[in-house]
């Protein structure tokens, strides 16, 4: 075979190898959402439900049931991002698919009680989802297994360009299973020695090099097909999420630098009022608890209040339940911090203490998502040090968002900016709605530092990869 034959060959490999990975996660999700179809199906067969409430579905209407019930779950386990086999954990997809579930089957018990005109026994739904269950759980660890066996992780190459940048190698590392960076090489090294590097290697991970450099990186990589990962700058996410305009001849992308359109911002203050109101009826009576047990603990006020920054610059006072002692910020703190209450220890660990902001959102200084409202003296702090902070202004501060889903608790301020941005630039309505659903997942999580038990400088990776590679 000649050169330029095996070259292609190569690439052929290396883009199929990419193709199977999705091809394999799509033929999984659709095989199980098939299984739980089918449980749905069994239901109306054997004639679980009453006869007199449903006897016109009984004949071909299940099999419409059955669809829709597909249709349903296909959307809320994709927005709660429950499909994602060998790129999530096993437990974060398990309990992806397990809240969808709930949710699928609680809107199914509600769309059955209006087709029969009565509040039908529940006892088959809670049936259907405990099968559900089970169903996902089996399919869950069978399907990680074959995605595992078939989809090995990429080998790759990293370029950088401030030493610094080269710590996202710490946080690929948390998942062999599907990064290996087996090389990090300065961009110093010179694009001809990196592009001859490239052929030992089935993607590129580029870090950090300067835009010039990155885009002749990016154009040999697309044209060759190998698999390649940037990390965007600030100026990337805005183009992103820009509009493309195509009434000439010359593509034109066109830039929102205003936040919301006015239409946008109708929507979501209308999908905070109604979310909000119904959370703080159905919620009250655990308020109410958690407020008697505050104030029987030491008699203090119920409620904490702190001065925040949201939309425009604008300061509003945040409302948390008080979880710690009264004159905590005259207290210094400790290894356990004592400031604590006990009460407090309980809603801290729960993510209770946040509840008292809906009524912050029904109010107007927040919204449910959104990049998280900061204290005055942080916004000073980080618009100084990083002046692109302030873009976060442009919508109202959230309970949940990009950074507080995706991030970590030692995520840098510059990278939270970026994941905030994305937000801005990409809202929908439908993001919102995916956000919300992805909160409920990171409630029960504990918050992550990926794995970084002290810090690591840039020189230590290195190292540590040169003595690997002796």
């Amino acid at each position: 075979m000649s050169t330029l034959q095996i070259d292609l060959f190569n690439d052929g490999l290396k883009d199929k190898r990419v193709k199977n990975k999705n091809t394999i996660r799509k033929i999984e999700s659709v095989i199980e959402l098939v299984i739980m179809a089918i449980a749905y199906y069994f239901m109306w067969k054997y004639k679980i439900f009453d006869k007199a409430y449903f006897f016109p579905f009984l004949g071909k209407g299940k099999y419409v049931l059955m669809g829709v019930y597909f249709v349903l779950m296909l959307v809320i386990i994709h927005l709660c991002e429950g499909f994602k086999y060998g790129i999530l954990k096993i437990a974060d997809v398990l309990f992806s698919q397990w809240i969808a579930i709930l949710i699928v089957n609680g809107v199914t018990y509600f769309q059955l009680c209006l087709m029969a005109n009565a509040m039908i026994p529940i006892k088959p739904l809670v049936w259907l989802s405990l099968i559900d269950f089970a169903v996902s759980l089996v399919c869950v660890y069978i399907f990680f297994a074959i995605y595992e066996r078939y989809s090995k992780a990429s080998k790759l190459l990293m370029v950088y360009g401030n030493k610094e940048s080269v710590g996202l190698k710490l946080k690929m590392d948390t998942r062999a299973d599907s990064y290996n960076i087996k090389k990090i090489v300065s961009i110093d090294e010179g694009e001809d020695a990196i592009f001859e590097m490239l052929n030992n290697y089935d993607g590129l991970v580029i870090s950090d090099v300067s835009a010039e450099q990155r885009n002749d990186l990016l154009k040999y990589c697309y044209m060759h097909n190998i698999e390649t990962y940037i990390t965007p700058k600030i100026s990337d996410v805005i183009i992103g999420g820009g509009e493309g305009i195509h009434q000439f001849d010359t593509p034109l992308v066109m830039i929102n630098t205003t936040g919301l359109t006015p239409e946008q911002a109708i929507v979501k203050r209308f999908f905070d009022l109604v979310l909000c109101i119904i959370a703080a009826v159905v919620l009250s009576p655990l308020m109410l608890i958690v407020a008697i047990a505050i104030k029987l603990e030491d008699h203090g006020p119920v409620f904490y209040k702190q001065a925040r920054v949201t939309k425009d610059g604008k300061v509003f006072d945040i409302l948390k339940f008080r979880s710690m002692v009264e004159d905590a910020e005259q207290r210094p703190a400790t290894d356990d911090d004592d400031r604590i209450t006990k009460v407090g220890h309980v809603i801290r660990a729960t993510r209770i203490d946040e509840l008292p902001q809906i009524f912050n959102i029904i109010k107007g200084d927040m919204s449910i998502v959104g990049p998280r409202p900061e204290r005055t003296e942080h916004v000073d702090k980080y618009t100084a040090a990083i002046p692109e902070f302030e873009f976060r202004s442009k919508v109202k501060g959230g309970l949940t968002g990009y950074a507080q889903i995706y991030g970590k608790y030692n995520t840098s301020a510059y990278d939270k900016i970026k994941l905030d941005l994305m937000y801005i630039e990409n809202y929908s309505f439908l993001l919102d709605v995916k956000l919300v659903l992805m909160t409920i997942r990171i409630v029960f999580k504990k918050e992550s530092t990926e794995g970084f038990d002290k810090v690591v400088t840039a020189d230590e990776i290195l190292a540590e990869l040169d003595n690997e590679q002796k």
